[in-house]
């Protein structure tokens, strides 16, 4: 995974040196990205990270779009500075001059999202129920209290558990 990874960003940096006619620093590359993100640039760093998870999921249309598309935030900055937008025309100008790639902003992989745990509070309103997260609940179970913004009684947790 990584190997094929490495040789796209190489091969992207490559180009942008044909194209404009010089050298650019090559960045730090990690595989520790998890959740939504497919790729992240951290521009005053020069380091990409990537979803591994993701481009297990869908390795061509990764290597090609989601590659290119980071790297591009990277030269973008190294040609242009901070001062230009994350998906502004200079990187545009990249993503379609250099790559010949559509310049989309967001990926389109089906992300499964993780299953999570919801606390169930109730107060005395009708449709009074809470769903609280479990950070939440361990402040309640710490001493910190919550309160219906309509009838103004303390929330009580009902000791049903729910997975989302």
């Amino acid at each position: 995974m990584s190997d094929q990874i490495h040789a796209r960003v190489e091969a992207c940096y490559q180009q942008a040196e044909i194209f404009f006619k010089r050298p650019f620093t090559r960045p730090q590359v990690s595989f520790k990205l998890r959740g939504q993100k497919a790729g992240v640039a951290h521009l005053t760093e020069n380091k990409l990270r990537f979803n591994p998870q993701l481009y297990r999921e869908n390795q061509e249309d990764f290597l090609r779009q989601t590659v290119a598309h980071e790297v591009a935030h990277l030269i973008a900055h190294q040609l242009f500075g901070l001062s230009i937008q994350p998906h502004g025309e200079e990187w545009q100008l990249i993503m379609r001059g250099v790559y010949e790639l559509p310049p989309h902003r967001c990926h389109s992989y089906d992300v499964k999202r993780r299953q999570v745990s919801r606390f169930i509070y109730r107060c005395q309103c009708p449709q009074g129920e809470f769903p609280f997260s479990a950070q939440r609940h361990a402040l309640v179970a710490k001493g910190r209290r919550y309160f219906c913004r309509r009838c103004k009684i303390t929330l009580q947790f009902t000791g049903e558990q729910r997975i989302e």
